[in-house]
């Protein structure tokens, strides 16, 4: 799919996830940024009017804590950022449903971890609730629950959570609002020559290496953790779009195919919620090493990963474990539902699928991981 083509089907769009990052959201001070979280409701209100489904994830819950706490810098210790997420939450909630009340819309906070991911029964729970609300015309407000989850307050998770939502509610449309207009040749706030890609069709490790660290005082987030939200919904078949949050009118401009910020071409074909959960629900228990050759069948030729390619396993996990598989270099190509323990295939790997019941003893699948339980990340 083309850039033009993929910008002229979001006029088609019907369900979309906005998420708004921190730096958006609140002012230098820390504090809430009543104009900008305005004019951002009003937007999200007229898609709502013209008949769409929106789903809103947003940051700023720490500082929006840190502004009403009046702390001058970031909380350094975990207590300290649950104990100003838990006052922030409350104000920001407060707010957006104040704001989204003013032009008669409902709101309903949804505060998610990975483990409401990583278990198949509250995932699908999850993915049914949130369906149930955008049937209702309700618009859930996703974040975080920092307040409890010890390992969810960290660089980057908005971004990813943003993702896991696009697929959790097979959105047609991710549009990350950040404070710069896309993804730049360089940095736009030190190189005056720095220009905009307009369109991504593969996060290479040439454009991984044109994304930046963490951007402003209070946003745990940087372009490196929303290219590696772009990564996961187009591996999902939703195509991201990279846009400014500072100015007004960026969503419609998004939704009427006007090039605007970057935009990342997605998969041709939509990957099995199933699939998804697979991939981004459950921590990966272990790393199996793949040769060349491997990575050319299951990246490429769409097969399942045999014996005859694993050159290492790490961890130590059972049958039916969820699994990284990592390409020589390391890199994570793909993950899926271990068919063997890592014992058995340390025991196996790199020899032929008939050798399995001479060594083992038993043969219950030819894979490793079989295709259907494995989605391609690259």
């Amino acid at each position: 799919m083309t850039e033009r083509e993929c910008r002229e089907a979001l006029q088609q769009v019907r369900r979309l996830v906005v998420k708004v990052g921190t730096s958006t959201l609140t002012h230098k001070t820390g504090k809430l940024n009543l104009e900008r979280m305005e004019r951002l409701v009003r937007e999200l209100v007229d898609q709502v009017n013209t008949g769409r489904q929106v789903v809103l994830v947003t940051s700023g819950a720490v500082g929006a804590g840190m502004g009403r706490l009046g702390l001058k810098e970031k909380p350094r210790t975990l207590p300290e950022k649950q104990a100003a997420a838990a006052v922030g939450q409350g104000l920001l909630m407060h707010m957006y449903e104040k704001l989204f009340s003013d032009y008669g819309l409902l709101v309903a906070q949804v505060l998610l971890t990975r483990d409401d991911l990583a278990d198949r029964r509250r995932y699908l729970n999850s993915r049914h609730t949130l369906a149930t609300l955008l049937r209702l015309g309700v618009v859930p407000i996703v974040n975080e629950n920092d307040t409890v989850a010890v390992d969810e307050i960290r660089v980057g998770d908005n971004d990813t959570l943003a993702a896991l939502v696009a697929g959790l509610v097979d959105a047609d449309i991710l549009i990350l609002l950040t404070d710069t207009g896309g993804l730049f040749s360089s940095n736009p706030l030190t190189d005056k020559d720095a220009t905009l890609l307009r369109c991504v069709t593969e996060i290479t490790p040439e454009i991984e290496a044109l994304a930046g660290g963490a951007g402003s005082t209070w946003s745990t987030g940087g372009m490196a953790t929303k290219l590696q939200a772009a990564r996961l919904a187009t591996s999902f078949g939703i195509p991201v779009v990279i846009a400014s949050g500072l100015e007004g009118g960026r969503i419609s401009a998004v939704l009427r195919g006007e090039e605007v910020g970057t935009i990342f071409i997605p998969r041709e074909h939509r990957t099995h919620t199933r699939k998804r959960w697979l991939a981004y629900g459950p921590a990966a228990q272990g790393q199996v090493q793949v040769d060349a050759g491997a990575v050319r069948a299951i990246c490429g030729g769409g097969k399942s990963l045999l014996p005859g390619g694993v050159v290492a396993v790490y961890g130590d996990f059972d049958q039916g474990a969820i699994i990284s598989i990592i390409d020589p270099d390391g890199k994570e190509i793909a993950r899926g539902m271990s068919n063997y323990p890592a014992e058995a295939i340390r025991r196996i790997q790199g020899r032929k699928t008939k050798e399995i019941v001479e060594i083992l003893g038993y043969k219950d699948y030819d894979e490793i991981v079989h295709r259907d339980n494995m989605i391609v990340l690259v």
